[in-house]
C-alpha cells in the first residue's frame, strides 16, 4: 500500500483558544519549561517539567520553546530601545546616588570560538545596618555585540533606573580600554573609581616580577602597601614602585605595572571615594558575569551558536532582575501576534491557491464544452507572372485528375462548357 501524501500546514482553530503555540503544551506549562530551560540545560528542564506536571516534552521542544521566547523578548527589548532614541520620552526618576560597573565574561561558541559577553550592572549606593558602604536594587544588562552596539543597547537599562537623573553616579571598573567609553555615553561626569581588587592585583605583579629581578622585599611588602593605597592613596606607593623600576630597569614588566598604575593615579584615590561614600569594588559585576552568564552559556560541553546567545541572556537577565513575569507577557504578546500574522498570511496563500485552481478548472471545462472552431482556408499568393490555378467548380472530377478543365471563359452557368 502506498504512503498517504502529505497534507502540508495548517492550523486547528481550537489551538487558538487554548492558547497553544510552538510547545504544544498549554500556556503554563510552557512558561514553566521555559523558565526551567532559562536556568538548567534543557536535557534537565524537560525531566523536571515531567516530574512537577506530568508533561512530557522531547529535548528539542524545550530548547525550541527557550529559544523562541528569547528571540520575541529580544526582538522586544531591541523596538522598545529604538523607541527611546527616536521619541526621547522623559525619563524616570531613580536613585539619589547610582553607582555603574561594566565588564566581560567570554562563552564558547560552535567551532571552538570564545566570544566576550558585556555586562553592565546598575545599583543604589547606601549603606547597610552595620553602617558599611554597599550597592542594593541591583539590576543587570548582558549582551553579546561589540562595543558601540552595548553601548546603544544598555540605553534601555539606564532609562528604566532612571540614571540620567540621579544626582551623583560612580563607576567603578577595571581598566579595559572599552569601558571609559560606555561612561562617557551614559554619565560622563560620573566619578572613575578603578576597583580596588585590580589594583591590587597590579601591585602583586609588581612584586613578583621584583623578587624575580632580585629585590629582596618583606613578606608584608604587599599588604603595607594595599593599607597605604586604600587610606593614604597612590602617592607614596608609585614612589615606592618607580624605585623598583630604577633599581631594575631592564625588567619589562615593572615598567609596564608602573605605566598601568600611573595611567590611573586619579581613579585610585581610594580614601578621598571612601570619605564621599563611595564603593571601591567591582564584586557586583563580577558576581553578575557568574551568575547570569557563566552559570548557564558555560557548561561543561555547551557550544553556542552565535544567534543563540542573546536571547537566551534576555531571559537570563529577566530572572536575574526579577522582571520574569513582565518579560515573559511581552514575550507571549508578541508570538501571539506573529503567529496570527503568519495564520493570516498562510490563509491567503491557501486562497489564492483555490483561486488559481479554480479558474483553471473553469478554463478546462469551457474548452471541453465548446465544438472545436472551423478550419480556416488558406491562399498561397502565386509568384509573380504565374497565372493563378483557378479553384474547380461543379464540374470538375477528382477522380479524373488528368483531365484539363476547359478555360474558365469557356464555362457556363452549370458547369458546361458553351460551344460556339
Amino acid at each position: 500500500m502506498a504512503p498517504a501524501p502529505s497534507v502540508g500546514w495548517a492550523f486547528f482553530p481550537l489551538d487558538e483558544q487554548l492558547g497553544l503555540l510552538s510547545s504544544g503544551v498549554t500556556p503554563r506549562a510552557e512558561e514553566l519549561l521555559v523558565r526551567l530551560g532559562t536556568w538548567m540545560s534543557f536535557d534537565h528542564a524537560r525531566e523536571l517539567l515531567s516530574d512537577l506536571l506530568g508533561v512530557q516534552v522531547s529535548r528539542a521542544t524545550a530548547r525550541r520553546a527557550t529559544l523562541w521566547a528569547g528571540e520575541a523578548a529580544l526582538a522586544v527589548c531591541e523596538a522598545q530601545t529604538e523607541r527611546l532614541k527616536q521619541e526621547a520620552p522623559p525619563v524616570p526618576l531613580g536613585a539619589h546616588k547610582q553607582a555603574m560597573s561594566a565588564d566581560g565574561a567570554f562563552v564558547p561558541l560552535v567551532g571552538g570560538v570564545w566570544a566576550e559577553v558585556k555586562t553592565l550592572v546598575l545599583g543604589e549606593v547606601t549603606r547597610n545596618q552595620q553602617g558599611e558602604i554597599c550597592t542594593q536594587h541591583l539590576s543587570a544588562f548582558s549582551r553579546l555585540c561589540d562595543v558601540e552596539h552595548f553601548e546603544q543597547a544598555t540605553l534601555l537599562e539606564t532609562h528604566r533606573r532612571g540614571l540620567e537623573k540621579a544626582a551623583q553616579v560612580c563607576a567603578v571598573q577595571d581598566g579595559a580600554e572599552w569601558l571609559p567609553g560606555l561612561v562617557d555615553h551614559h554619565r560622563a561626569d560620573a566619578v572613575r573609581i578603578l576597583d580596588f581588587a585590580h589594583a591590587a592585583e597590579h601591585l602583586g605583579e609588581v612584586a613578583q616580577a621584583a623578587r624575580e629581578a632580585g629585590s629582596e622585599l618583606g613578606d608584608d611588602w604587599l599588604s603595607t602597601q594595599l593599607h597605604e593605597l586604600k587610606h593614604q592613596g597612590p602617592s607614596q606607593v608609585l614612589a615606592d614602585v618607580r624605585a623598583l623600576v630604577a633599581r631594575h630597569p631592564e625588567v619589562k614588566g615593572l615598567r609596564d605595572q608602573l605605566a598601568y598604575l600611573e595611567k590611573r593615579e586619579a581613579q585610585m584615590q581610594y580614601p578621598t571615594f571612601l570619605a564621599a561614600s563611595w564603593p571601591i569594588g567591582s564584586g557586583s559585576v563580577e558576581s553578575a558575569n557568574k551568575v547570569m552568564v557563566e552559570a548557564r552559556l558555560k557548561g561543561a560541553g555547551m557550544h553556542w551558536q552565535r544567534h543563540n546567545v542573546n536571547p537566551m541572556l534576555v531571559l537570563r537577565n529577566a530572572v536575574g532582575n526579577r522582571r520574569w513575569q513582565e518579560t515573559w507577557n511581552a514575550s507571549w504578546t508578541r508570538r501571539r501576534a506573529l503567529g496570527a500574522t503568519q495564520q493570516h498570511q498562510r490563509s491567503q496563500q491557501r486562497l489564492m491557491s483555490a483561486c488559481w485552481t479554480l479558474a483553471a478548472v473553469t478554463m478546462r471545462l469551457q474548452r471541453m464544452g465548446c465544438p472545436p472552431a472551423p478550419a480556416r482556408a488558406t491562399t498561397t499568393a502565386s509568384a509573380p507572372g504565374e497565372k493563378a490555378t483557378p479553384r474547380p467548380g461543379s464540374g470538375y472530377s477528382w477522380r479524373k485528375p488528368f483531365l484539363r478543365r476547359p478555360p474558365s471563359s469557356s464555362i457556363g452557368p452549370g458547369g458546361f462548357s458553351a460551344k460556339k
